[in-house]
């Protein structure tokens, strides 16, 4: 399994990006190619190794782009699928632009298709992104995280006159994704870097469980006193420690709610399992000032987790998650039909090993059935149970 994992303590921005792959060990050559396929005009890559505070790292200049036309999300996306690209390549930078074209929208409540770019439209960001799709794909990456990402803090100029950090793009880009303010009083994620990550990270936290073979740093043109402006890049094989320990890739996802009507908890439970959930639970709490709440837990694959998140957000009035990842071991699962005076009831089966663990009814074809032979709930479900123990026994 071809794992990495982007360490954004510092932040992220486009360049630094590209600086961290080179590092890495993905041809400039590779980046370049892209890039030339893609640009309506001439940009060349360059890099050089620089100092930032003791690290050594790999600085990548974009040069030729003093142009700054400002362009359409349209016409960026005929560029990039008009160009020569490996169809991953093509992908993943449609996918990057695609989230700041709707982030861009948002924030000036403009339409997705015609929103004009300014310093994301010039050629080095449509760079920055293409060479970063090019050099991802180059890697083969099969699991990529992300630690917490570092945004900065102060103001930043841009073509709307002076903002404060993070500019609302990135804001909007990285909604669900932990990020902090900080360490240092300057921007240290721009737009694209945090589209880049956004985009391809799967998970966010510590370094996952891996045996690390390539290591790059991506340097920032910036090289603020007492800090190390890098963002760095481990590649290399490796699984997830819940992987490693035999399950799957699961979050639980929490939050302390003291202000919802209860009786929306059925529809709010609904619509997460709707989203991709696994489980979800209420545990009952007391918060400060003696106030009754409830605690929700939300059980989910990672691959789902962005549409959880974003379920929790909407359907509930928390303001804030927590999340963990866990192992997850899971029995092997499957559903057998037994037949009670006629009545089809469905039972899942579980097995370790090939062993037979446990059997379970499904509840509401107990009851279904119960109802229908004037029989009591308890025996049905005895009978049902015995049965496809039998059949499992038979069958194996």
């Amino acid at each position: 399994m071809r794992t990495a994992w982007f360490d954004a303590s510092s932040g992220a921005s486009g360049d630094m990006v590209l600086g961290a792959l080179v590092g890495a060990g993905v041809p400039l050559a590779v980046l370049q190619k892209a890039v030339d396929a893609v640009t309506p005009e001439p940009v060349q890559l360059r890099v050089e190794t620089v100092d930032r505070h003791g690290f050594a790292a790999t600085r990548c200049h974009v040069e030729g782009t003093d142009s700054t036309t400002a362009r359409t999300w349209t016409e960026i996306r005929d560029l990039i699928t008009a160009a020569p690209l490996d169809e991953p390549v093509r992908d993943l930078a449609l996918a990057i632009f695609g989230r700041i074209a709707e982030a861009e929208a948002t924030v000036h409540g403009t339409d997705v298709e015609t929103v004009h770019f300014h310093e994301v439209g010039a050629l080095d960001s449509i760079a920055d992104v293409v060479g970063a799709a090019a050099g991802l794909a180059h890697l083969g990456l099969t699991w990529i995280a992300c630690s917490p990402i570092a945004l900065g803090g102060g103001t930043v100029g841009t073509e709307h006159g002076r903002l404060p950090v993070p500019v609302p793009a990135v804001v909007e880009l990285l909604r669900g994704i932990p990020t902090y303010g900080g360490p240092v009083g300057r921007e240290l994620t721009t737009p694209t870097g945090a589209a880049i990550l956004a985009a391809v990270a799967d998970e966010y936290g510590a370094q996952p469980p891996m045996a690390t073979e390539d290591v790059g740093l991506g340097a920032g043109g910036a090289d603020p006193a007492g800090h190390a402006n890098v963002l760095r890049l481990l590649v290399g094989a490796g699984v997830r420690a819940d992987v490693a320990a035999g399950g799957t890739g699961t979050l639980v996802i929490e939050a302390n709610v003291d202000d919802l009507d209860p009786r929306l908890w059925p529809e709010v439970i609904a619509a997460l399992l709707a989203a991709g959930a696994s489980d979800v639970w209420l545990a009952p709490i007391l918060m400060k000032k003696g106030r009754p709440a409830h605690t929700l837990h939300v059980l989910v694959a990672a691959d789902a987790a962005a549409a959880v998140r974003r379920e929790i957000f909407r359907q509930t009035s928390t303001i804030g998650i927590r999340e963990q990842t866990f192992a997850k071991v899971a029995l092997d699962r499957s559903f057998v039909a037994v037949e009670i005076d006629g009545h089809t009831v469905a039972v899942k089966v579980a097995h370790l090993d090939g062993e037979l663990m446990n059997v379970q009814p499904e509840f509401e074809d107990v009851a279904a059935t119960a109802r229908a032979l004037g029989l009591p709930v308890k025996d049905v479900l005895a009978r049902a149970a015995a049965l496809a123990r039998a059949a499992a026994a038979a069958a194996g």
